[in-house]
């Protein structure tokens, strides 16, 4: 973000943060509201009053607003820290007096959430590719394939960072690399990882809500539809721009660009630990084990992960624990703030006029393209559960009705789906985005990127909208 901000006259920002503040002040009424407080039952207002939502909707907003406007102060984690601890405490005033109860689940939540995380992160950061592979078409979509796989094993930040550098170095001696860029950060750094909790922050925050571990594999269609057509599109594209390539340079690439190196994994041994991860939630899920058990398991994991790996595998991982630390500093204030914000929009579902589908699709989406997903699917899900009865603190009951598992899909391939709409819908999208940059490829600004996006992902959310979630 720094590189586009340095392009950015004062003009332009100020132009960018009336844009995005423009339409949250558009989208709050749009979805209900300025209307809830008339279609609020009086014990829910007078425990939860609706200026209770602001510091949920703040944060969001300063999450996407702050890293354009401040970017060297936002890039302190310290900072992060403190505009959690500054939007939580107006809500803390409100929650404990009504319910300290739902502040205490929401830790527990928060606490869970980020040993999943944590977890993935130490453990995937033990892991390093070596050597190189060649950078043809097919051999190039076969990697994206796996590593759509890999995305809901170690989350799609893990296999991010995993495999972007060894993806970079097979495709070195290409000339035109932006798009194979852009579909790594369609494929493996969003949209894959749908099918497991592991794979995106969003699912796992619903499978501590309830929602069962094997739910996400029944959105396999939408998954095989979304990635395989990504796939097929990436292989045709790239093979097109090869075949240029081969033209300008005039040589064959493809006696070129070839493997020097075999590829070779070093730290194999994380793989056991990935999974026991998986495993520790599996069971979970199925067992129903008291409280910590879960996250013990993981911990143990970690801690093993970090004990037995060589150090020099971390040094060539440039592995340090800064990101992890931001989503903490950030994610303690996301999980406070939601409280009054979840149980307001659960209670008062009826009041946003969302009903279909494909509403909650394209909302649950639109937001995750520009503010972070995890939070809206919390957003949507609430309301949706409202819809049709079911509990906010229980998603899973939403299962108990066809309309109501319909629209957990919907919210679910939503929020997962379209975080890959910009570079700041979800975590990996700019972290991938810098470290292209750093090896020398002029990746897409800011709006050339979602040119891609609009013109690769939106017709294919169409296709998703008309062929699951149109009723």
């Amino acid at each position: 973000m720094r590189i586009l901000l340095k392009r950015m006259n004062e003009f332009n920002r100020r132009r960018w943060v009336s844009l995005l503040v423009a339409g949250m002040t558009f989208i709050a009424p749009s979805l209900g509201f300025g209307a809830v407080a008339q279609n609020a039952g009086p014990s829910a207002a007078s425990c939860f009053p609706l200026w209770s939502l602001a510091p949920f909707l703040l944060m969001l907003v300063s999450i996407a607003v702050l890293p354009m406007v401040f970017p060297q102060w936002w890039d302190k984690n310290r900072n992060k820290t403190l505009l959690s601890v500054v939007m939580s405490l107006p809500v803390l005033t409100v929650v404990l007096p009504c319910n300290p109860q739902l502040l205490w689940h929401s830790l527990l939540d928060y606490v869970s959430f980020l040993t999943l995380l944590g977890s993935l992160f130490v453990i995937s950061g033990g892991i390093y590719i070596k050597g190189e592979f060649a950078g043809t078409p097919l051999v190039n979509a076969i990697f994206l394939a796996i590593g759509a796989l890999f995305a809901n094993l170690i989350g799609t930040t893990g296999a991010s960072m995993l495999l972007i550098r060894p993806f970079l170095r097979a495709n070195h001696l290409r000339r035109h690399r932006a798009h194979l860029i852009v579909f790594f950060i369609f494929i493996v750094s969003n949209t894959a990882g749908l099918l497991t909790p592991l794979g995106d922050p969003p699912l796992f925050l619903g499978f501590l809500r309830g929602v069962p571990f094997q739910f996400t594999l029944r959105l396999f269609p939408q998954w095989g539809l979304v990635v395989g057509s990504l796939l097929m599109l990436f292989n045709i594209y790239d093979q097109f721009v090869f075949t240029r390539e081969e033209i300008e340079t005039h040589r064959a690439l493809a006696e070129i660009v070839q493997a020097r190196h075999p590829l070779q994994i070093q730290g194999k041994r994380n793989f056991l630990y990935l999974l026991g991860v998986m495993l520790a939630a599996v069971l979970n899920g199925y067992f129903a084990w008291p409280r910590g058990v879960q996250e013990a398991m993981m911990i143990t994991m970690a801690r093993l992960s970090w004990y037995t790996t060589p150090r020099s595998i971390h040094r060539e991982n440039h592995f340090h624990f800064s990101p992890i630390v931001e989503v903490a500093a950030l994610f303690l204030g996301i999980f406070v703030t939601m409280v009054p914000a979840l149980e307001i929009l659960n209670a008062r579902a009826s009041a946003f006029d969302l009903k279909a589908p494909w509403h909650f699709f394209w909302l649950s989406g639109a937001l995750s393209s520009v503010l972070d997903n995890a939070p809206t699917y919390l957003t949507f899900t609430a309301m949706a559960s409202g819809l049709v009865g079911a509990s906010v603190e229980n998603l899973g009951s939403m299962l108990r009705s066809g309309l109501g598992e319909t629209l957990l899909a919907a919210v679910s391939c939503g929020s997962v789906f379209m975080g890959a709409n910009t570079y700041i819908g979800n975590g990996p999208n700019f972290m991938v985005k810098s470290i292209a940059e750093a090896q020398g490829i002029k990746m897409p600004s800011f709006g050339g990127y979602m040119v891609y996006s609009g013109l690769i992902l939106i017709p294919l959310f169409i296709i998703v909208t008309f062929v699951f979630f149109r009723g």
